[in-house]
């Protein structure tokens, strides 16, 4: 059999190691080899490949049409990013078979990326996959297949105006039991921008007003919703990312969040232009009430794999807390506020009281910046040295003025 004589059929991309996983960008140009690997001569027909990309949903739901009748619907949906086929090796024009020496046979292969692609994707309902696969021939044999799969990433810069935007929100709600009102719970939130990466602390400044007689507790939480689509019809998926507790505040009592830290895992980004499959993100700010529902409050969130520039940082995080006039220079304080630790995740006493703000040793380069440069020179530029002579001395052209005239 000729597959005795087959050591090794796989395919290879450049730049990766051969088991290990390959990642891509759109528009990028994928480069490889199909190696071949003979333990004896052999005689082939063709070898030929093909590069698939596709997105792609699918799921049942259970309908009843009466007491004692159940159906099961289906919907499926299929959209196509990518498809290249290529012949690697064609059969001579004889039609006879083509002989390969015992050896190592390699057959070299290059393709380019569309401009538009979605992220690699795997869900409940759906997926989003990108491989290549050869085909060996051989008359009067079985065809020997090998696949490779490969991980195309979407760019999202998050370095945009309108990811830098901060995001806030109000919400209340009044606490009810047995239809008397027990009191008024309210909350409002703010972030600083809507666009971060994994990685990435985001800092919540909140304010919880609890009016009840009755203790609540906040939380926040990062959620992830995946939305499949197919004839007309959404199914949705909504998972916890990470999540924080806070304390719980007794009736009548206020809490106040300076920048409560919640740190994004590593998760995969936002999946907003594809057709049939979105991925999202919010974080949620959530307040249990005994005896009632949950006070809920929703900021979106966008997950991105271009993280923030330096300089995009520091005077995104200035312009969210003052205002946008110049006004704002004079209010800057003398020993500025380091963006909380990680610690604050962990919900224990010494974690939270570890929040204070650094010396100016320990912020280290943060003041050395040309933006922070910039704002010192302003605030503490020197008046100009006295001298007796004139700055602006009178031309010798002009003639002086008679004071009698």
């Amino acid at each position: 059999m000729i597959f005795d004589r087959l050591k090794r059929f796989s395919i290879v991309l450049e730049g990766t190691e051969q088991d290990g996983p390959a990642a891509f960008s759109p528009g990028q140009a994928v480069s490889g080899r199909v190696v071949l690997e003979l333990a004896a001569a052999a005689r082939f027909g063709a070898l030929r490949l093909r590069a698939m990309g596709a997105a792609r949903v699918h799921w049942t739901e259970s309908r009843s049409a009466g007491s004692s009748t159940a159906y099961t619907q289906s919907y499926s949906d299929q959209v196509e990013f990518l498809s290249h086929r290529d012949t690697l090796m064609a059969p001579p024009d004889n039609g006879e078979a083509t002989v390969l020496q015992a050896g190592r046979h390699e057959f070299p292969f290059t393709f380019q990326l569309p401009e538009t692609l979605a992220t690699s994707f795997e869900g409940k309902h759906g997926s989003v996959r990108y491989w290549v696969k050869a085909k060996l021939h051989r008359p009067w044999s079985t065809v020997k297949k090998a696949k490779k799969e490969f991980t195309v990433i979407e760019p999202i810069d998050i370095n945009t105006p309108a990811l830098l935007a901060p995001q806030a929100g109000a919400k209340e709600k009044l606490a009810r039991a047995w239809y008397c009102n027990r009191g008024q719970v309210s909350v409002t939130a703010k972030i600083d921008r809507k666009g971060y990466t994994p990685g990435e602390v985001i800092p919540i400044f909140a304010e919880i007003d609890n009016c009840t007689s009755r203790a609540v507790v906040p939380k926040a939480a990062i959620i992830q919703t995946q939305t499949f689509i197919a004839r007309g019809t959404k199914k949705q998926k909504k998972s916890v990312v990470t999540s924080i507790t806070g304390d719980p505040i007794p009736a009548g009592k206020r809490e106040v969040w300076h920048g409560r830290a919640l740190k994004i895992p590593p998760v995969g980004p936002s999946i907003l232009q594809c057709r049939i499959i979105q991925v999202e993100y919010s974080l949620k700010v959530c307040v249990d009430i005994p005896g009632t529902s949950k006070l809920l409050l929703e900021l979106p969130l966008v997950i991105g794999t271009i993280p923030l520039h330096p300089f995009g940082s520091r005077t995104s995080s200035v312009s969210s807390q003052y205002s946008v006039n110049l006004d704002w220079l004079s209010t800057i304080p003398e020993q500025l506020e380091a963006p909380p630790e990680y610690s604050a995740v962990v919900s224990s006493p010494e974690a939270e009281q570890s929040l204070a703000p650094p010396s100016r040793s320990e912020l280290g380069d943060i003041l050395e910046g040309p933006f922070f440069a910039y704002i010192q020179e302003f605030r503490f530029r020197p008046p100009p040295l006295y001298s007796e002579v004139d700055p602006n001395p009178t031309a010798d052209s002009i003639r002086p003025r008679c004071m009698t005239c």
